[in-house]
């Protein structure tokens, strides 16, 4: 792991269902100056392009909303990824929706061909549709598929054209490399709102999801071995903590999808520090803070950047 940290900083909403999250990294901003912290000065840091603009215009994709624009964000995060890479740092992902994130995967994935990619994926969802299987048509509920190439296609529902089709394999083929991670090396924790679709394949693939009951019945360091025990044949591990993956009632309602039941912020925290113990943990991404659906003025900014500020410290002093 390298400790020193570069922030990629992604503002692309063009996956969500929901409008306002591009203020996300912006509301964290705010959060750590609120307190007088320089944090965010304190490293470089690189803004990615974005397709915003696609908001306002139809899109012609009903089963893969915006999946033009998404194929872009892709080629970008990727190729900033891979920039942090080669400059011998760690690349520290501030994003708005998740939709993105299998291009940070496509970035890693470029970046090292030949080694073994770990994926632990902090979320209440299980982001393993495809446009043949979505019910909504949002494509923040895909990127994983896109990682591990995966159609599936026994749960199939919509008919897509062949334009859909293209840019969905273009997703899938960014970075060059299909599939970028295997099934067995995927680890969801607190994962409790899927759609049958998902569900199928979770069970198909065998997927482990770590529940928040686990979680908390077990302690936050068990659940960490117990993870980078399955992940021990990986060569890196890239850590993607979505906000929802928390509690709502316990933060706030400040992003896209809050599902009730979630983490404590105590018990995100710890884990992920526990879980950077490990020298193969090598990116780590923040992602889905919306202030405009904030019921508490910018509470899960605040509630984000109080773990966020002890994982950089941990990360620097690695």
């Amino acid at each position: 792991m390298q400790n020193e940290i570069t922030f990629l900083i992604n503002t692309s909403e063009i996956t969500a269902g929901t409008r306002g999250s591009s203020l996300g990294p912006g509301a964290l901003f705010a959060a750590a100056r609120k307190q007088g912290s320089t944090l965010f000065g304190d490293f470089p840091m690189i803004h990615v392009p974005e397709q915003n603009y696609l908001l306002d215009q139809p899109t012609r994709f009903p089963f893969a909303k915006r999946i033009d624009g998404l194929v872009n964000t892709f080629e970008a995060i990727s190729t900033a990824v891979q920039q942090v890479f080669s400059e011998n740092r760690f690349p520290f992902i501030i994003a708005s929706d998740h939709g993105s994130a299998g291009g940070t995967i496509a970035g890693i994935k470029a970046q090292f061909p030949n080694k073994r990619l770990g994926v632990i994926w902090i979320d209440a969802h299980g982001d393993l549709h495809s446009p043949y299987t979505t019910p909504s048509g949002n494509m923040h509920g895909m990127p994983l598929s896109t990682a591990l190439n995966e159609d599936n296609l026994p749960c199939k529902s919509n008919e897509l054209d062949s334009e859909t089709i293209t840019f969905w394999n273009a997703l899938k083929n960014c970075g060059g490399i299909v599939p970028k991670i295997n099934p067995e090396d995927l680890c969801f924790v607190a994962v409790r709102d899927t759609e049958a679709q998902e569900d199928a394949l979770i069970e198909r693939l065998k997927i482990k999801n770590f529940t928040v009951a686990e979680v908390r019945n077990e302690g936050s360091d068990s659940i960490a071995e117990r993870i980078l025990e399955k992940l021990e044949n990986c060569d890196l591990i890239y850590i993607s903590f979505d906000v929802d993956s928390m509690d709502p009632e316990l933060t706030s309602y400040g992003t896209g999808t809050p599902v009730a039941d979630g983490l404590t912020p105590d018990e995100a925290k710890n884990l992920m520090l526990r879980l950077l113990d490990s020298p193969k943990i090598a990116c780590l991404e923040v992602v889905e803070i919306n202030p405009c659906l904030d019921n508490k003025i910018n509470t899960m900014a605040e509630t984000t950047f109080e773990i966020v500020k002890p994982i950089i410290q941990k990360i620097q002093s690695n």
